[in-house]
């Protein structure tokens, strides 16, 4: 295959990923806010503990490994060793069987002491509803690795929109009707989970026909390594992938078993309170964290040529490159979080009708995650660019140093009566700033040619603080104005969709007159060249 060729695959299996992940996140949007409005802040922390644990145990199984198939079978493939391809996927499939398994077992039989462990006890049923998950998605993970080695992003792409479209199509129904039989939030909770978990099921079915159908049966002459050879090969690539990716989900949990404990130990409140202040401030969280997952698609466009610049030693390439990659992420997350931050209690009550006081308690927490939303993007966007120069071990480091100013700060705050839940939204936003501001440090240490912040930075910032004044100041007057002719829903939704619009006109208006978007920065996406020409960039 010739490099041309070869880029263009990889080229096209980047946007076959991008636009599967797009498709997942605005599937997700369509899931997680009505199911918010199902579950009620109680039910919500419920569904929350689950997923963390299944997360954890999801992670430290599945993060480096597949990407260490995925190499090892790329390797395989390019050498025309059909063989070695075989025995890589024969044995990595019974490695990941064996982690499913041990996985599975220790939710599904002890949920009741995963529980009590996050001073949660009553998300024992949402535990278990999720444990056959943890199997299916170790061998998913596999499989994806394999096909992927082998420059086939679509099975993985499919898959996951069907794991979407499970939660949607089967979670969101199962919980509505647990709730209409009456039953408790812990039990709702768990229909939910039901649907993540035949996600997986029919994901993994589909792969596995996928695999049969288009197995490739012909002899070959080559000699694959040893079983014991391929498993080390996997794990010294896998495991120091695994551990960067864990230590998020690992503090995660910490945190969560930290949150309510205080709010129990140190307020004296009981479980079920505990479980819907926390609640709360999850559904707060839920609107910076699915902004910011689309930024994932981002930095994998971008950054495989800031990749292929440096391999070339084109220096000044590689840096136009990650500046148009931070003015990208600059114009989308500083307006994202501001926006966010000003209209959050409007924001709150126009996505949950149903649970007005959750809406009116989750909006001070969006209010301040707002911010945090664009040290998350930055983080994101900085960790892409650290290990593309080969500096794997430092979103490590400053990942757990992160962790451990959020941890700490939220047994200090939550603890405390007069900020009592406020604590946690305040503690994650210094998380993040902590992360962003070290992962910038290193950036600028490592990179040849250093970044200019402050040009990068400084006019985005004056534009979205102009931006949130003229969506603070819409919002407020369209609110009045409509106030008492329609319901307090309506008129706070119309003027809320209002107060958005105007946002984004003014912003438009101002990344065009400031120069905020420049013509290298969309050159390389799909029409860019249309995009150019229309809006004369330079």
């Amino acid at each position: 295959m010739s490099n041309k060729q070869s880029k263009q695959s990889f080229l096209g299996g980047a946007a076959i990923l991008a636009a599967a992940v797009a498709i997942v996140k605005v599937i997700g949007f369509f899931y997680k806010i009505p199911l918010n409005n199902i579950l009620g802040g109680t039910g919500k922390t419920y569904f929350d503990t689950a997923y963390k644990i299944y997360n954890f145990l999801l992670t430290f199984s599945t993060a480096g490994l597949p990407l260490a198939i995925s190499k090892l079978t790329s390797q395989a493939h390019a050498q025309g060793r059909e063989n070695q391809k075989r025995k890589i996927f024969r044995t990595a499939i019974w490695l990941f069987l064996i982690l499913g398994l041990i996985g599975s077992t220790v939710m599904f039989t002890q949920p009741q002491i995963l529980a009590q462990f996050l001073n949660n006890s009553l998300a024992a049923q949402a535990i278990q509803a999720l444990a056959p998950a943890v199997f299916c998605v170790c061998l998913l993970a596999c499989m994806r690795g394999y096909t992927q080695g082998q420059e086939n992003m679509t099975p993985t792409a499919i898959s996951q929109v069907l794991e979407a479209l499970c939660k949607l199509g089967i979670g969101l129904p199962l919980a509505w009707y647990v709730l209409r039989l009456g039953m408790g939030e812990e039990s709702v909770a768990a229909g939910a989970i039901v649907g993540v978990t035949a996600g997986t099921v029919i994901s993994l079915a589909f792969l596995t026909v996928y695999l049969l159908i288009h197995q490739n049966r012909a002899e070959f002459l080559d000699t694959p390594d040893s079983s014991r050879s391929i498993i080390r090969q996997i794990l010294v690539i896998g495991i120091p992938i695994t551990l960067s990716n864990s230590a998020m989900s690992i503090i995660n949990i910490v945190d969560t078993k930290i949150v309510m404990g205080r709010l129990q130990d140190g307020l004296h409140l009981s479980e079920e309170t505990a479980a819907l202040l926390n609640g709360q401030y999850s559904m707060a969280m839920d609107m910076p964290n699915m902004v910011a997952s689309f930024v994932y698609p981002v930095t994998m466009s971008l950054i495989p040529f800031a990749a292929a610049a440096l391999a070339r030693r084109d220096h000044a390439g590689a840096d136009r490159i990650i500046s148009s990659a931070f003015r990208i992420i600059a114009l989308l997350a500083l307006p994202a979080g501001v926006g966010l931050s000003v209209l959050s209690t409007p924001i709150m009550t126009l996505v949950l009708p149903s649970q007005p006081t959750d809406a009116l308690a989750a909006g001070p927490h969006l209010r301040i995650l707002g911010i945090a939303l664009i040290f998350i993007c930055i983080m994101i966007l900085t960790n892409a660019i650290l290990q593309t120069y080969g500096k794997e071990a430092l979103p490590i480091f400053t990942v757990i140093v992160g962790g451990v100013v959020k941890v700490v700060m939220n047994y200090v705050l939550v603890g405390n009566p007069d900020i009592s839940i406020h604590g946690a939204p305040i503690s994650t936003l210094c998380c993040y700033l902590v992360i962003a501001g070290l992962n910038l440090f290193f950036v600028w240490k490592y990179s040849p040619q250093k970044p200019r912040y402050l040009c990068l930075f400084a006019k985005p910032i004056l534009a979205s603080v102009l931006m949130g004044g003229a969506a603070w100041a819409v919002y407020g007057l369209s609110h009045g104005l409509l106030g008492g002719s329609m319901s307090d829903y309506l008129s706070n939704a119309v003027a809320t969709m209002l107060g958005i619009g105007a946002g984004v006109i003014v912003y438009g208006i101002l990344v065009l007159a400031l120069g905020l978007l420049r013509a290298d920065d969309v050159r390389n996406i799909r029409g860019g060249d249309k995009i150019i020409r229309l809006l004369r960039l330079k």
